[in-house]
């Protein structure tokens, strides 16, 4: 253990603890605590990660908890069985056995000598989904949980799906939680028994990616988890925070609304990470905002200084397209709800000459079949591995789209809240996906993307069942599109495209469908404001203290998109290198590499191919540590083919390997009757 000074109290840390489930599994954690907590008996917050606390985790940990711990917090960062340091095996995400495990630990805080036994909880994403969960099993001690870029809709607003439709993120994520569960505990930490944790871990791993896919509709399993199901089963304290770069920041508004419980919320530009660290700026001094959280909920101060409104929201300018900003031009707003009470919706109608206030007198079929590489200038669904991941200007993807442009706006106006598209539409086949995006327009022609939503159409009355669409019959369609709050500046237009693809985010229907609108009853209503100053400030963070690493290669990012002329195959490649660095003061070296590959047709559905790549090392001395993970899926005439491979290494060692192979059938494959239950994945495991 050591001391630190990070504010108005020392705190002291405690690197490495064991705390013991009723099972006999023993759970590790990283403790810090106000100095004299043992005397005068602190609240406790918890965070719950499947990271690793001592090394995954350990510099943002860093500037988190100790400044908490400074404020008079004990916090207390916890490996989630199976990962990290801790014991037992890890076996998918979000289960009930996590949660019980939570809820043992909550148990053991509010019995700890320095805890006054009121327990708080903390977490960006896995750890804002954890909070959420727990606090409506409702444990005696959470009075508060802060949860950070997470959701509470594991199916309709995750990682996954989205609208029903397949992200190619499931992959992506899917190929990361192989690669950050196969990283061996630190033998440093739990000594001679590091390497029998290691190789149950790496016996008993899931194809991560296989076990999402085997649900295709809104069943059971995602409904597990999901507090959207009984908002009123939370009683804790909630503070909701989200970034409008994120793909989670819907959560916010839907919590306010839903919620029961005292809730406030937060919405920055940011993209996903906690608010003093996240890009674009502006940061905030998120952990006074803690501090001020906590203090109210579960030490009962309160004073009206500290008093905030129910939401404070950042407004966004019209900017230009980058993949990569580091800040973005704005203001900060509060509300008491969500949309704002001044925002009203204003209908557009879509005609051949664009949106208008008025429907077309003539009933117009409007076509709709675009290409499959449409979507390359999108950027990641979740970006948050710190490359150019946002997108980029939308121009390319606009051109092969049907798109509907306003009149240049004569004076400044303000988005605030969820557009939403209703159609009439047809389709020549039985499955289809429709993605809709609102771009702001710059007089220079310059398109920047500001909201999207997407469909797949089998899935138009609920996402708890697959509906083949009848070809010719016309539907009627309502597309919610994501929250904003965006200011467009004079001389800008508004564009609405629509799309029937949008590679590589989404993956595609094995069907080409041609869609046919009826513009006539079709429209777009946006939430529309008068603009308004700023009402609200945040101070800057603080300057960072200095981090607990030494880096011995600089990181880099890099993401490429190459068109064979001969084909037209559009590939989409990121290069992501996170570097290599030292820990200081357990002397472990890290190192982690990722490429991911999309390739795809102009014309052609299934010849959709995803590649993601991993590659981690860990070293102290003479041991080392390596992992490789692959992961590989592609299309055909019957549904999705899905290969992984995980390679260990220890050096001196035998390599150990598992390989899994699962096949999903589409649930409306073009070859056959509706398949509504995805065929058993066959899985192999060989160690050599």
């Amino acid at each position: 253990m050591h001391e630190s000074s990070a504010g108005p109290r020392r705190a002291r840390e405690i690197s490495h603890l064991w705390i013991g489930l009723r099972d006999g599994t023993r759970l590790s954690a990283r403790l810090w605590l106000p100095e004299g907590a043992e005397l005068d008996p602190v609240p406790a917050i918890l965070e719950a990660v499947p990271y690793g606390h001592a090394d995954g985790t350990l510099v943002r940990d860093a500037t988190v908890h100790p400044a908490l711990a400074a404020r008079g917090f004990a916090c207390l960062r916890l490996d989630l069985r199976g990962s990290g340091q801790s014991e037992g095996l890890f076996l998918d995400e979000y289960l009930p056995r996590e949660q019980d495990d939570i809820l043992e630990v909550i148990d053991w805080l509010a019995c700890q000598p320095w805890c006054n036994g009121a327990i708080g909880m903390l977490g960006l994403s896995w750890g804002g989904f954890a909070g959420l969960q727990v606090a409506a099993r409702r444990p005696a001690p959470l009075r508060a949980v802060a949860t950070v870029c997470s959701t509470d809709d594991r199916y309709g607003c995750d990682i996954h799906y989205r609208g029903g439709c397949l992200l190619n993120e499931n992959t992506s994520w899917g190929a990361a939680m192989l690669a950050f569960q196969a990283r061996p505990p630190d033998p440093q930490l739990v000594g001679p028994a590091w390497r029998e944790m290691w190789r149950q871990r790496l016996e008993a791993m899931p194809f991560f990616p296989a076990l999402w896919l085997e649900h295709r509709v809104r069943d059971a399993y995602w409904k597990h988890g999901s507090v959207c199901e009984d908002y009123g089963a939370i009683a804790a304290a909630v503070l909701a925070v989200g970034g409008w770069a994120d793909g989670y920041h819907g959560t916010v508004a839907r919590l306010l609304a839903g919620l029961r419980a005292p809730v406030c919320g937060i919405v920055g530009p940011w993209s996903h990470e906690y608010p003093h660290l996240a890009s674009p700026g502006p940061q905030i001094d998120f952990v006074a905002e803690l501090a001020r959280f906590y203090r109210q909920h579960l030490a009962g101060e309160m004073h009206a200084a500290e008093e905030v409104p129910p939401l404070r929201y950042f407004v966004v300018e019209s900017a230009p397209p980058c993949a990569l900003p580091t800040a973005r031009r704005g203001f900060w707003r509060t509300s008491v709800s969500w949309p704002p009470p001044e925002a009203s919706e204003v209908a557009f109608a879509l005609s051949e000459r664009g949106l208008r206030p008025q429907p077309a007198r003539d009933r117009q079929r409007l076509r709709l079949a675009t290409p499959q590489t449409l979507g390359c200038a999108g950027g990641r669904f979740l970006p948050m591995w710190g490359g150019p991941e946002g997108p980029t200007d939308q121009r390319p993807d606009d051109a092969l789209s049907l798109t509907f442009d306003s009149r240049p706006f004569d004076r400044p106006v303000e988005i605030l809240g969820a557009p939403r598209l209703e159609l009439e539409l047809r389709s020549d086949c039985p499955h289809a996906q429709l993605i809709a995006r609102l771009c702001d327009v710059a007089p220079d022609g310059a398109s920047t993307l500001v909201s999207w939503g997407c469909l797949d159409l089998t899935h138009r009355d609920r996402h708890e069942r697959i509906e083949a669409l009848v070809p010719g019959r016309p539907y009627r369609f309502h597309l919610p599109l994501d929250d904003l709050a965006w200011r467009l500046l004079p001389g800008h237009r508004l564009r609405l495209a629509l799309s029937t693809t949008y590679w590589p985010m989404l993956w595609p229907s094995p069907w080409r469908p041609v869609l046919e609108i009826d513009a006539a009853a079709s429209r777009l209503v946006l939430p529309l404001a008068e603009p308004e100053d700023a009402n609200w400030a945040f101070a800057p963070p603080p300057p960072p203290e200095r981090l607990p690493i030494e880096r011995l290669r600089a990181a880099r990012h890099r993401r490429r998109i190459t068109v064979d002329a001969g084909t037209g195959t559009t590939i989409t490649e990121s290069f992501d290198d996170f570097g290599r660095e030292r820990l200081i003061g357990s002397d472990l070296e890290r190192d982690e590499r990722m490429v991911e590959r999309y390739a795809i047709r102009p014309d052609r559905p299934l010849s959709a191919r995803a590649s993601v790549r991993w590659r981690t090392e860990r070293a102290r001395g003479s041991w080392r540590v390596e992992t490789r993970v692959a992961v590989d899926m592609r299309a055909d005439q019957d549904g999705l083919l899905l290969r992984g491979t995980i390679l260990a290494h220890e050096s001196g060692g035998s390599p150990h390997q598992r390989q899994f192979t699962a096949h999903f059938p589409h649930p409306l494959s073009p070859r056959g009757s509706p398949r509504h239950r995805a065929s058993a994945s066959l899985w192999s495991a060989v160690r050599r």
